[in-house]
């Protein structure tokens, strides 16, 4: 029999409904807006594969790049995120599965920046070479080592995990939600994805920055178009402000572990939904806003598509409404007339 007094049930009743209050309070709305950023990158992902100029131009080629290492790390952190604020524990394979992919696309993003900026400094300094040197071929060249070295630091990780003694564990279960930062099971894995990602973003951080600086130097001289300058002026601002918002994401699950030092589980809930959604989720979602608004070839395509969308689900959504009405009345008819 259980020694547990109805008062004591009802306080621990009371507060799974609170904790149930709680995850659906703070994880439904970002879990909505995440669904309707995904999807608006879903359709720009579309609108770059719609039409041969976007197919044949290797700017736009590097940008879907871009934005599906970001809807996938988008997708990924959500999974993650709801799995941490419903409390579901993992197993140590598949929390590596899923955090390794994650860092796998979390690399991507800033090395396709660098990518990018190259391509805009080549452009305004060698505007007659741009053809020449930025071709289809060597953009998927630039795409495949941009992804191969993202693999090799995804696969050097893994093998640092070999070293850990997972025989010795009673279990593969894991005692706390699944992260990145979960999976560096020995001090070496830490050392090593620091490092990795000091070298990187200092490595990317000097590129976008040098790119910059070269086409302000060209923009003053005589023969270049002072317009298309300043255009890629602005694009490698924007690229730089891209790659310091990748960065910050580094920073998410050391500054939630600060955190989880010194507060309450409620108030460190409540920061880690903001710190998610300021560092995690929207950095994700300004490429296509961004783009997708800027770019005066891309704009009115993508507006169309997003139109068509909306419509289409508005009038599936309105013809299943009337199916649902129109057998909801032929019941009711038969009910009535069988009574």
């Amino acid at each position: 029999m259980s020694n547990a007094t109805p008062s004591q049930t009802n306080i621990t009743v009371g507060l799974q409904y609170r904790r149930l209050l709680e995850i659906v309070l703070f994880s439904a709305p970002i879990t909505l807006s995440c669904c309707v950023f995904l999807f608006i990158n879903g359709i720009m992902l579309f609108t770059l594969r719609s039409k041969s100029v976007f197919r044949e131009t290797s700017r736009y080629i590097l940008l879907y790049n871009l934005l599906f290492a970001d809807t996938v790390q988008m997708a990924l952190s959500q999974l993650l995120y709801l799995l941490s604020a419903c409390r579901i524990w993992l197993t140590y394979p598949v929390c590596g599965v899923l955090a390794m992919l994650a860092d796998l696309t979390n690399k991507v993003s800033p090395l396709t920046l660098v990518v990018m900026s190259l391509e805009r400094y080549v452009a305004v300094c060698y505007p007659l070479r741009h053809t020449t040197i930025i071709t289809i071929r060597n953009t998927a060249v630039a795409i495949i080592v941009v992804w191969a070295f993202s693999s090799l630091n995804v696969l050097i990780r893994v093998l640092l995990l070999l070293e850990f003694p997972f025989e010795e564990l009673e279990s593969l279960q894991m005692k706390d939600y699944c992260s990145d930062t979960a999976m560096f099971l020995s001090p070496m894995s830490d050392h090593y994805d620091k490092a990795f990602t000091c070298f990187l973003f200092v490595s990317a951080g000097v590129t976008v920055t040098c790119s910059y600086i070269g086409v302000i130097i060209a923009a003053r001289s005589a023969s270049t178009d002072k317009a298309s300058a300043h255009k890629a002026r602005n694009t490698l601002l924007l690229h730089l402000v891209q790659l310091g918002l990748s960065l910050s994401s580094t920073v998410h699950d050391p500054l939630i572990i600060a955190i989880s030092k010194n507060l309450k589980r409620v108030a460190i809930v409540r920061i880690h939904s903001i710190i998610y959604v300021c560092i995690i989720l929207l950095p994700r979602c300004l490429s296509a806003l961004i783009y997708g608004i800027r770019d005066q070839t891309i704009r009115p395509i993508l507006i169309y598509h997003l139109c068509c969308r909306w419509r289409r689900s508005l009038m599936l959504g309105t013809q299943q409404h009337s199916k649902m009405m129109n057998q909801l009345f032929v019941i009711s008819f038969n009910t009535n007339f069988l009574h």
